[in-house]
């Protein structure tokens, strides 16, 4: 592998080389890419084109899959995050993730939020706490439709009000990445419309990464879009280029429907 240049302050992943391999299949080959720090960087694709396979290698959610192996270089902050003395669960504090169908945990919204930083130790006192919960819930643009309800079951909440506790629960540890893999897929159109509103809020903060099936979320809420297609990064520019101007036809020919 060729010498890599030291990342600028404004790339937050370094990616050279990145294969993952499910037994003997391997399901991407062998991707360089660098994802930019604060911002949205959209993964898109036909289903099983290796896109959520990759989102999974910045929080090492793949090590939990049996069989399965990444190999390559993965730097964040210009760190390997594979390093074997690197704590996988100190990383995933970093890198939160957000999946397909909400996920809160069967307790209160309060406790939802405050089990990461009762963990962690991020707050000396209940005042601490409950400043960091209602910070919490107020970025994730939830805390006027909750602050009544504190001591109720989080999955009593509706599918986008849970999507966005998850959000909540996952920015009060102060990460510095969000990985949302398809966080709208099980919303209806009002709730996703909040959501993409909530994106759009978080980006100034957050380096955020997001997997989705559609390219007018995409085309929506992303700066950065990267096209995979069986198992190659295909492309990767400004979300504008990609789908005015792309520089690959079979970019092209996904964006326009011609293959899917």
């Amino acid at each position: 592998m060729s010498d890599i240049e030291s990342p600028s302050t404004d790339v937050k992943f370094t990616c050279r080389d990145v294969k993952v391999h499910y037994g003997d299949f391997e399901a991407l080959h062998g991707i360089d890419i660098d994802i930019p720090d604060r911002g949205v960087t959209a993964f898109i694709g036909p289903s099983g084109c290796g896109k959520s396979t990759f989102l999974r290698t910045f929080n090492r959610m793949n090590d939990t899959i049996e069989g399965c192996r990444v190999s390559g270089e993965v730097l964040m902050d210009g760190q390997d995050i594979y390093d074997k003395t690197l704590d996988p669960v100190l990383l995933r504090a970093q890198v939160g993730m957000v999946f397909q169908k909400p996920n809160p945990f069967p307790k209160s919204i309060y406790d939802n939020i405050a089990y990461g930083p009762r963990i962690h130790g991020l707050t000396s006192s209940k005042a601490e706490l409950d400043a960091l919960v209602e910070k919490s819930l107020r970025r994730a643009g939830l805390w006027d439709e909750v602050k009544d309800r504190l001591k109720l079951s989080g999955t009593g909440l509706s599918g986008g009000q849970q999507q966005r506790l998850v959000i909540a629960r996952a920015i009060a540890v102060s990460p510095q990445v969000i990985l949302m893999d398809e966080p709208a897929s099980a919303l209806d159109p009002i709730a996703t419309a909040k959501l993409e509103a909530l994106i759009d809020e978080l980006k100034e903060r957050y380096c955020i990464i997001i997997v989705t099936h559609s390219m007018a979320q995409a085309a929506r809420v992303s700066d950065k879009t990267a096209f995979f297609y069986m198992g190659d990064l295909i492309e990767f520019d400004d979300t504008e280029k990609i789908f005015t101007n792309p520089s690959n036809s079979r970019t092209q020919d996904y964006i326009t429907g011609r293959t899917g």
